[in-house]
């Protein structure tokens, strides 16, 4: 049997499930909002036909459920009879914390349509006690920032490599040619040696290794490399907590044909070796010097 990571998010209504889901799918999930646990184990089993399309489902089931809601337990006792394994995350918040989170954003509670906010929220407490006592994780929201929740889920639930699905893209571009509007990070490499200078270098891109050997033969190169590599390690994991799902890198030199080019090879080959996914794109390599 193939192993899936299937967890099964519930919880107080306005405790943050919309959030963690949308982190879950961040991170690769497959995301489900409001399942009937009915289907929970036919979902299961999905998964397991899938060959290998599916390795991590995330779901949520709440009282929005209604009537369905009920068969939660028989479905999570066909699962553990099947050895089919899950984790159930169960989010809280103080009542005070729930009630100003739906006056701001003016929702009606799924328990109290017609009534005061504060029985709807003391009848989803005593219907979701039992579900509470199975969790495996109860995360309290009430005080707790958006990054703390984030490296509170990833720290149970995307360590080891999944913490390096994050897809990062490098551009290489030259400013005489624009800034990538997308970039979340640039860095101007025009301070290089320019190999544009060296007559027999000048039919060239950075993708050769004539130009790379020029460009990377300097102290001052290897010194920068050192340096912001090891900058962007070091900010990779706290970009995932944050629960940033792609990372655009802008390198730009003047025509983006030699510097900027030989300088993303050798980032993309750096993070692919710490085990990152990496995309590679040489923007205006090709195109004129002039």
């Amino acid at each position: 049997m193939k192993d899936i990571q299937f967890v099964i998010i519930t919880g107080m209504s306005g405790a943050g499930k919309t959030l963690a889901l949308k982190m879950f799918e961040d991170q690769g999930f497959f995301c489900i909002d409001n399942l009937p646990p009915t289907f929970l184990t036919k979902m299961y089993e999905l998964c397991l036909e899938g060959a290998g399309q599916v390795e991590s489902l995330a779901v949520v089931i709440d009282i929005r459920g209604g009537e369905f809601f009920d068969a939660l337990f028989q479905e999570l006792q066909n699962m553990e009879q099947r050895g089919y394994r899950f984790e159930i995350l169960f989010l809280e918040a103080e009542d005070e914390v729930l009630i100003r989170r739906y006056k701001e954003t003016r929702r009606r509670h799924p328990l109290a349509p017609e009534g005061r906010l504060l029985e709807g929220i003391s009848r989803e407490r005593n219907k979701l006690e039992e579900l509470r006592g199975r969790a495996h994780r109860v995360i309290d929201t009430s005080e707790m920032s958006r990054d703390r929740f984030a490296g509170l889920l990833q720290s149970h639930f995307f360590s080891g490599e999944k913490q390096k699905k994050m897809n990062i893209n490098i551009i290489s571009f030259g400013y005489k040619h624009g800034v990538p509007l997308d970039a979340d990070l640039l860095m101007d490499v025009r301070f290089l040696p320019n190999p544009h200078y060296v007559p027999h270098l000048q039919p060239f891109t950075g993708q050769d290794r004539e130009v790379q050997d020029y460009v990377c033969k300097w102290p001052l190169t290897r010194r920068f490399m050192d340096k912001f590599f090891n900058l962007i390690l070091f900010l990779l994991p706290h970009f995932i907590n944050e629960g940033k799902s792609t990372l655009v890198i802008g390198l730009g030199c003047t025509g983006g044909r030699h510097r900027s080019v030989a300088v993303g090879e050798k980032l993309k080959n750096f993070l692919a070796e710490k085990g990152y996914s990496v995309q590679l794109e040489h923007r205006d390599q090709m195109k004129s010097e002039v």
